[in-house]
């Protein structure tokens, strides 16, 4: 796919994909690289359901941006560290080359230009910039999850974290005491606010196949369905 380039929202951006996308309503979700098991789980479900509604934007990182745009996919975009040439990390490239075909990946840099740290925090600014609020669902205080949220302060954008025990997400929990951010403390109630319905649809496994037949597996590899204890979740 060749690589165009836009003048957006006082950026200056080269990119690849579906360019639509940049001109809805988007919300950022970023956090740690080496998340835990509970925070990529609730990353899933807020990705999922908030996509219904809004792009999800992230940097394409491993752990919580990586589980973001695979939930969100088609309506997701990845900024990059590097320029649009360069397959940045290299670890998330089949995921990488997906949001290229059905999202959109944007970068301020043109051809020839491998990440460095500083890079790293102005493809922040990008994503904050963009979002209409921002997510953190774990990161700890001294992190570049952290660094986006001061470009958020900086753009008066509303941040939102989760709920975690002592000791853990250390940068998220310093956010929640101070009031700095807002907890997420039921899932379909931060929904409502934005109208997004609470999905309840369950069918057992075997009158779930009976309407989906094979394509219920397909949809279970895309993230469409769960299949838990003989039932089929939506």
């Amino acid at each position: 796919m060749s690589l165009k380039h836009i003048n957006f929202s006082g950026f200056s951006l080269f990119y690849k994909g579906n360019i639509e996308l940049l001109y809805k309503e988007k919300v950022a979700i970023v956090g740690s690289r080496k998340a835990s098991k509970y925070s990529k789980e609730i990353t899933k479900l807020l990705a999922k359901r908030l996509s219904e509604k809004f792009v999800i934007i992230s940097g394409g990182a491993l752990g919580i941006d990586k589980v973001a745009h695979e939930n969100a996919l088609p309506n997701t975009i990845m900024v990059s560290p590097s320029s649009l040439d360069i397959i940045y990390p290299k670890a998330n490239e089949h995921l990488i080359k997906e949001i290229e075909k059905q999202g959109l990946i944007i970068s301020e840099y043109e051809k020839n230009y491998s990440p460095k740290k500083y890079t790293f925090i102005e493809r922040n600014r990008i994503i904050i910039a963009l979002s209409k609020f921002v997510i953190i669902p774990e990161a700890n205080i001294k992190s570049g999850s952290m660094k986006s949220f001061e470009w958020a302060k900086k753009f008066n954008k509303k941040v939102y974290v989760l709920p975690h025990r002592i000791n853990e997400s250390t940068g998220t929990n310093f956010l929640a005491k101070t009031n700095q951010a807002e907890v997420i403390w039921d899932i379909d109630e931060f929904l409502k606010q934005f109208n997004i319905k609470e999905n309840n649809k369950i069918l057992t496994l075997n009158e779930a196949l009976k309407i989906y037949g094979n394509q219920l597996f397909e949809m279970e590899l895309e993230g469409k369905v769960e299949i838990k204890n003989g039932k089929v979740y939506f």
